[in-house]
């Protein structure tokens, strides 16, 4: 975007788009990671534990709306 365009559009729709690219760095930011790699790089920086649960709670939340995943609807489907 150009200075100009940036300038012309709208304040809401600015923070609409930070509010995206927030969204995208921590929705995307364990991408490839597996539970027990990051166990081990947390060993070393223990900040990674909550990124990582950050990311779990925000990949799950979307998985949810796209229906990837649904929540169980009885204990009978919780202990399947």
């Amino acid at each position: 975007m150009s200075w100009e365009t940036l300038k012309r559009t709208p304040r809401w729709e600015l923070e609409g788009l930070l509010f995206a690219l927030s969204e995208y760095n921590v929705l995307h930011s364990m991408d490839g990671y597996t539970d027990r790699q990051v166990g081990q790089i947390a060993k070393d920086s223990p900040e990674i534990r909550s990124q990582w649960n950050a990311y779990q709670e925000k990949k799950a939340k979307y998985d949810e709306r796209a229906g990837v995943t649904r929540k169980p609807q009885s204990f009978k489907e919780l202990i399947k």
